[in-house]
């Protein structure tokens, strides 16, 4: 405990971020259109940040895996599938939390 108290926001940040991509987070990422939720995905792990693979930088994408929730239910239904998706950078706006049920 005094290790974690002595350690930088920043360290701490990156220790809780360890331990989540190893136990999971059930995540929730919905995407918008203006003030509308267009497309919601649950049960995420974690969102990953795509690299390059001969230079290994940072692309302007994320992705990940998640339950495509289809009619924006809030509930993984036994006819919506686990999917691929990946979200822009560029002009995509999204809100990544951890699911509240």
């Amino acid at each position: 405990m005094v290790m974690l108290a002595s350690c930088t926001q920043e360290q701490q940040n990156k220790i809780s971020r360890d331990i989540q991509n190893w136990t999971g987070t059930n995540g929730v990422l919905e995407v918008y259109a203006g003030d509308k939720v267009v497309r919601r995905f649950l049960k995420i792990d974690k969102l990953s940040t795509a690299m390059g693979t001969d230079d290994n930088r940072p692309r302007p994408y994320r992705f990940g895996y998640g339950v495509l929730d289809e009619n924006l239910n809030m509930v993984a239904d036994a006819n919506e599938k686990k999917v691929y998706f990946e979200i822009s950078d560029y002009g995509t706006n999204y809100v990544f939390f951890e699911s509240p049920r």
